[in-house]
């Protein structure tokens, strides 16, 4: 996939949003943050409407430095 995906812990509110649209890709901790469990289990077009619904704009997606 050759993207980055990187999350902004402080700002995640832990809506579960990107849980939905990206199943295995994301998931929330114990304390109810998205992290990042394996950046290849769903398409690269579901991590970034991941990003995109996310309420708080907590996750960015890169490729070679560019954000998607």
């Amino acid at each position: 996939m050759g993207i980055e995906i990187d999350i902004d812990r402080d700002a995640c509110m832990g809506s579960g949003n990107c849980v939905f649209a990206a199943p295995g890709i994301f998931e929330l901790d114990d304390d109810s943050v998205a992290r990042v469990v394996d950046p290849e289990a769903s398409p690269e077009e579901a991590v970034v409407t991941a990003a995109r619904q996310c309420p708080t704009h907590a996750i960015t997606v890169r490729r070679d430095g560019d954000r998607l």
